[in-house]
């Protein structure tokens, strides 16, 4: 009897330590043979650089698309924590390469990932590798970007409850040695709905969460009548966008699926943030101002700046 009390006592304290000390999880024993693993789109390598001291305090890290976008959102989130140099560059630290690129201030990071599947694949494979080599715990990941609504005023903020593929369906797949493997796309509800909260907090935009349609393509793949090839019509385009609606998918955009894929497996809590800058339902090209579109972009990062500077004050007041 006090053996298994015994071992249930060790396994409650086992449980409550990894709820709160949450590692980054890479399943690759081959990672073990490297002497320098060699984490080679952002020049950076476990030999070269001493990763712990550079990233071992990172709890948040942000992801976009492009590096003027990451670059704006240190700035904005230095300044929202009370940490901004007006002397200060925010140097890309990833800049022996052209790649991405990557600023950190304090315990957060932010990174570029380009446009597409492919691309933030690749970003997420070394990210994940370095947040692992940094011995990094309890971190926290964000998507924010641009996205075609449906059926939702531009302007709105969809926070991604589950990505789906084109066929609407929740998952990834990925083709390895000619097999095709299936990856669950999944995302933190908790998060999801903390962020929900944090928007009705800041009572500055319209927030809804709903499902993302993740495409291969920005133009037939998202039923657009402007690429350089189109063989549907307008007809066609409308009932599918109509469907995608009734499966409850909120917003287009192309990279949610692998992300929310790969932060699973690794072990990463994770939400995806996109603005939506048109309605798809009602055309297909961008006519907004530019004045009014850099305002919409501006608001995936003030949800999830407001939602880091709680959660640090909350930490610093506990």
């Amino acid at each position: 009897m006090v053996c298994v009390l015994q071992c249930y006592y060790v396994q409650r304290l086992t449980c409550t330590f990894l709820s709160f000390h949450r590692p980054i999880l890479v399943h690759n024993p081959h990672l073990d043979g490297l002497k320098d693993d060699v984490l080679y789109h952002f020049s950076l390598g476990t030999e070269t650089h001493d990763l712990p001291a550079m990233f071992g305090d990172v709890k948040f890290v942000c992801v976009g698309g492009s590096p003027w976008r990451m670059k704006s959102f240190i700035e904005y989130i230095a300044s929202v924590l009370g940490m901004e140099d007006p002397k200060a560059e925010y140097p890309n630290i990833c800049a022996g390469t052209d790649r991405y690129a990557m600023y950190k201030i304090g315990p957060v990071l932010s990174v570029s990932h380009g446009m597409g599947i492919p691309s933030i694949s690749i970003m997420l494979h070394e990210l994940i590798k370095l947040l692992h080599h940094a011995r990094c715990t309890d971190v926290t990941i964000f998507r924010i970007g641009t996205s075609g609504g449906i059926g939702l005023e531009p302007g709105t903020v969809v926070v991604t409850k589950q990505s789906v593929d084109a066929n609407f369906l929740p998952k990834f797949e990925q083709v390895i040695l000619g097999k095709t493997v299936m990856r669950n796309t999944d995302l933190d509800p908790g998060l999801a709905q903390e962020l929900l909260e944090c928007s009705k907090e800041l009572n500055q935009f319209d927030t809804q969460l709903g499902n993302t349609m993740c495409t291969m393509d920005f133009y037939e793949g998202q039923a657009r009548l402007d690429g350089a090839f189109c063989s549907y019509t307008e007809e066609d385009k409308q009932e599918y966008l109509h469907n995608a609606q009734k499966a409850g998918v909120c917003n287009i955009e192309m990279e949610s699926s692998v992300f929310a894929a790969m932060c699973k497996m690794s072990g990463l809590r994770a939400a995806v943030v996109c603005v939506t800058f048109l309605d798809r339902l009602k055309g297909d090209q961008l006519t907004s101002s530019h004045d009014i579109l850099n305002n919409y972009q501006q608001r995936p990062q003030i949800l999830v700046g407001h939602y880091i500077k709680k959660h640090l004050t909350h930490k610093k007041d506990s």
